[in-house]
């Protein structure tokens, strides 16, 4: 839960907030599938909290124009990484460049994910929804 600024470093590497790489760390492992599924922002998976989420999607019909648009998006931006011992993890080029992640971020906490958006891309967002009345 709860945010936390960071940056990502020269080589596309995510450097996770203590408290959060502490949670994932102690509950998961140090695998993650780092995705997204729409190009705004990244999200961070521990590899066990992916696969139960592919297991409940594999129920529904494979002939499901939304599950096989929501593949399409997760597999295209969609790399597996591991948590480095500096606590870093890679973001793939093509969701750093899409999403513009480079230099700071905000990282937010999502129940069993996290979630990293371009800095001046979610105060925008945050600026958009209050306009509309949200």
């Amino acid at each position: 839960m709860g945010h936390s600024p960071a940056k990502i470093d020269e080589k596309g590497r995510l450097k996770i907030p203590a408290p959060f790489r502490k949670i994932i760390e102690e509950r998961y492992g140090g695998d993650c599938f780092i995705t997204s599924m729409d190009g705004e922002r990244a999200l961070v998976y521990p590899l066990p909290v992916w696969f139960e989420y592919q297991s409940r999607l594999a129920k529904v019909p494979s002939s499901s124009p939304s599950k096989m648009k929501m593949l399409e998006r997760v597999n295209y931006f969609g790399q597996v990484s591991a948590i480095d011992a500096q606590g870093r993890v890679l973001v793939p080029q093509v969701l750093r460049d899409v999403a513009g992640i480079s230099d700071d971020v905000v990282v937010l906490g999502s129940q069993d994910h996290l979630i990293v958006w371009n800095e001046q891309r979610i105060q925008k967002r945050f600026t958009e929804l209050e306009l509309h009345g949200v």
